[in-house]
């Protein structure tokens, strides 16, 4: 082999070297913006509407979850429906079409897990205390429990059926103190807004409705009620139309975010 050929078979190696390298270095950086464009991509795949059904009590954390939610994810929608644990339970084995349940007691949420309506195991996110809700200033001068059984009084309790009335009753047994309410309201937020129209004198409620309703009543706290705290579950339901929209909205209220939101309003940790 003449120098001339030596030095061109040389040079065409060196070239192919090259080359592969550069082969290299493109499919290295092409693999590495297709991963970061399938992670950029599956945020952003979120789409579409949520439908959750919550307790009453979850109104003002829920409705402001919901707006975050739609802000970190453009083309979402999450759509609510809130009441009594009890009835929305019965709303969902009954058929209604939901893709997440956030209930105010165990008690309800078992009525859709025996049912086979959840998907997975329902998880505790907050847990809530109860507080009376009297009139602004408190003018009936009500400090303890023990003072809604007077008969001058017009108290308002939730429905034994729902958490709240059923939280009320085993504070009112363990106190063993009888009382007669005026009403019961089928929600907790019925309850409260007796108070608020000056309907009723006081009501058991919750104490992040007595926060969420600002100067329209005061609250009192009684010992009675660390021993009637509720859980609050959360779960996905099966058959939801919107699975992974559905799973990022119960991730977004079980993260710190979402923490911060829920105990800011008066919910305790879970």
């Amino acid at each position: 082999m003449t120098p001339t050929a030596h030095r061109n078979r040389r040079a065409l190696r060196t070239a192919g070297a090259g080359a592969a390298a550069l082969l290299a270095l493109s499919a290295c950086s092409s693999s590495a913006s297709d991963s970061s464009s399938s992670s950029a991509s599956a945020s952003d795949q979120l789409s579409g509407t949520v439908t959750v059904f919550a307790a009453a009590s979850l109104k003002e954390s829920f409705t402001t979850l919901g707006r975050q939610f739609e802000r970190a994810h453009p083309g979402t929608k999450v759509t609510f429906s809130f009441g009594g644990s009890d009835s929305l339970a019965a709303s969902i084995t009954g058929g209604a079409p939901a893709d997440v349940f956030a209930s105010a007691s165990s008690k309800t949420m078992r009525i859709v897990t025996d049912a086979g309506d959840a998907s997975g195991t329902p998880a505790t996110f907050v847990r809530n205390q109860l507080e009376i809700a009297t009139l602004p200033g408190n003018p009936d001068q009500v400090g303890s429990l023990k003072d809604l059984t007077d008969k001058d009084l017009k108290v308002v309790l939730c429905d034994k059926e729902v958490p709240c009335g059923a939280a009320a009753q085993k504070a009112l047994d363990a106190s063993r103190l009888k009382l007669t309410p005026v009403s019961y309201e089928q929600d907790v937020k019925a309850a409260l807004t007796k108070v608020e129209l000056k309907e009723a004198d006081a009501a058991v409620v919750y104490k992040t409705d007595v926060h969420a309703a600002g100067d329209r009543v005061e609250g009192v706290e009684f010992p009675e009620s660390a021993d009637a705290i509720n859980d609050y579950p959360i779960t996905l339901l099966k058959g939801a139309r919107n699975e992974d929209t559905a799973k990022a909205f119960i991730a977004l209220v079980r993260s710190a975010e979402g923490q911060k939101v829920l105990t800011g309003a008066g919910f305790l940790k879970p």
